[in-house]
């Protein structure tokens, strides 16, 4: 009797135990909401704008550049960041969040809206070209262009390589931090071919 009382109390312990190690790997399973923070969430909202803007400026130099390292150059950062939008994207709709920023961050970091304020070239506050900006790009060719477009996209890749620092330091998510250092090695190395392209122009 008393055999069958002592499994009794070991069985159901056993399976208070195994609902606890339930209620633990559930948690676990929540690291799919867990797994990344608003450091991420922000990361992912802001580049996206700011990489299709850069995408945005290299399709101009297809057809307005003279230089053809300009030419390569922007070959270059369409082939990279284009990919890079969609999974930022990617990103987003899986957990759930709205692929722009909210409209407050925009007006506060100069994402959302790109009209609000007019940027001058090498403000690392934003790196984001206003309307007007783009408007300019758009009404030269030849080597105006190509200096404007230099000068323009070195501000853009300082705001951006910020940005991916913040994420490094900040986020959670591995895949987004692995992304922002891509960011942060690649387009530190691209301002300085701008660089020393603008010394030629």
């Amino acid at each position: 009797m008393k055999r069958l009382i002592l499994l009794i109390v070991t069985t159901l312990a056993a399976i208070v135990l195994a609902a606890c190690g339930s209620d633990g790997s559930n948690g676990t399973m929540n690291s799919g909401t867990a797994d990344h923070n608003a450091a991420d969430v922000t990361f992912a909202q802001n580049m996206i704008p700011h990489h299709r803007q850069a995408v945005d400026m290299a399709d101009l130099a297809g057809t307005r550049a003279s230089n053809p390292e300009v030419k390569a150059l922007a070959r270059q950062i369409r082939a990279a960041q284009a990919p890079e939008i969609a999974t930022m994207v990617g990103w987003l709709n899986a957990w759930k969040q709205p692929t722009t920023p909210p409209a407050a961050s925009g007006s506060e970091h100069g994402m959302g809206d790109h009209g609000s304020a007019t940027m001058m070239p090498g403000d690392a506050m934003t790196g984001m070209m206003s309307e007007e900006d783009m408007a300019k790009l758009k009404m030269v060719t030849g080597s105006s262009f190509d200096r404007m477009f230099l000068t323009m996209m070195i501000a853009h890749h300082r705001s951006a390589v910020a940005m991916a620092a913040t994420e490094i330091r900040d986020g959670r998510y591995a895949p987004a931090k692995q992304l922002a250092d891509s960011i942060q090695k690649n387009q530190t190395i691209e301002i300085t071919t701008m660089e020393n392209l603008l010394t030629k122009i």
